[in-house]
């Protein structure tokens, strides 16, 4: 999974290949316009307000094609001018293909701007917020497999044929056993009652990814955006082949092996897993909610409203906002995405999200 995202010449983000946008390869919530950016601005800005004077950042990992991060500098550029005097925009990309096109989005944006990497973020650690906007689905997961008898390793094996396809590999190793006893997985028969052939992941890029966040940030909060379920409902026994998908052209493909390299691999992430991870990795938890109960509570009821006022514009475009708009909060598509914060430092831990302490509406 690594390989096939990341490698710099045949890797979908390392080449530069995939696309993200309702044109693109698939959409997310700022490829949809700026209403995103300018929803979440005031929860950041309140954010690095609390943390007092003296230089600040905005961190952004995988930062994709760069529209978040132009949106939330324009946005803070514009509504907290004495912030964003001493804000500087960080952008965290591993990939040169993807960086290209972030450097080409951001020329002449209002905040300073800068790539870096992890090392060099550890070695001079910033205060501010960080921002991991569906990026934690894209870490290479561990499969699992119960054959009948046993926990296995599902492996990526060269068949007959020549083609790619998935079996069941090793028995795991006794810590697996214990992460899967601690998730439930273990019990009756050893599965719990789940059939020969029930598959699902795991997420040891979670543990290693979270301990170089917190690395680099000296003081702030880390905001995760991401599709995360419960572990109750992540493990489920009618949850047989787990979350792992592949996306391209706005397709979605069960098939894992599917010309790697030209597709987009995501694996939701499991709730408890993060968390655990997370306070492991010395954060601390400061609440969790669904991205609708979040926008709505940030001010997306009351822009919804002030489109439909007389005098706003070109009512094709005021249209346009509105379906986006309405596109961010569907339960059944990008308004079930979690947002997890996590902070580190006493101002930063001080106070609930905006986001959980304003009534929804």
């Amino acid at each position: 999974m690594e390989w096939a995202l990341h490698d710099p010449d045949h890797g979908a983000y390392g080449s530069g290949r995939l696309r993200v946008g309702p044109r693109g390869d698939f959409a997310t919530s700022p490829s949809l316009g700026p209403a995103f950016g300018e929803l979440l601005a005031p929860q950041l800005a309140e954010w690095l307000q609390a943390l007092g004077p003296g230089p600040l950042a905005l961190v952004e990992t995988g930062p994709g094609e760069g529209d978040l991060a132009r949106q939330l500098a324009d946005a803070l550029a514009i509504g907290w001018p004495g912030l964003a005097s001493r804000l500087e925009l960080v952008l965290v990309e591993p990939n040169g293909g993807m960086a290209a096109r972030q450097q080409h989005r951001l020329a002449g944006a209002p905040l300073p701007v800068r790539w870096c990497d992890w090392q060099e973020l550890a070695a001079r650690p910033l205060r501010g917020v960080m921002l991991a906007h569906e990026v934690l689905d894209a870490l290479a997961v561990e499969r699992v497999v119960w054959d009948g008898a046993l926990w296995r390793q599902q492996m990526v094996a060269l068949e007959a044929a020549g083609g790619l396809g998935l079996e069941a590999g090793e028995p795991v190793s006794e810590g697996t056993l214990a992460q899967l006893a601690g998730l439930g997985l273990t019990g009756e028969g050893n599965a719990a009652g789940r059939p020969p052939g029930w598959c699902s992941e795991l997420h040891p890029g979670l543990g290693p990814w979270l301990g170089a966040a917190v690395a680099g940030l000296a003081e702030g909060v880390l905001l995760v955006v991401d599709y995360a379920l419960e572990a109750g409902r992540y493990y489920s026994p009618q949850r047989s082949y787990g979350t792992l998908m592949a996306y391209r052209g706005q397709q979605a493909s069960p098939d894992p092996l599917r010309q790697p390299g030209h597709w987009d691999l995501t694996a939701h992430l499991c709730l408890e897993s993060l968390q655990q991870a997370a306070a492991a990795a010395g954060w601390q938890g400061l609440g969790q909610c669904r991205q609708g109960q979040a926008l709505l509570a940030l001010g997306l009821a009351a822009a919804l409203y002030d489109l439909q006022q007389p005098g706003r514009g070109d009512l094709a475009d005021r249209l346009a906002r509105r379906e986006a708009l309405l596109r961010l909060v569907d339960p059944a598509g990008l308004g079930e995405f979690r947002w997890i914060a996590l902070g580190r430092g006493t101002a930063a831990c001080a106070q609930t999200p905006r986001f959980l302490r304003e009534p929804v509406g």
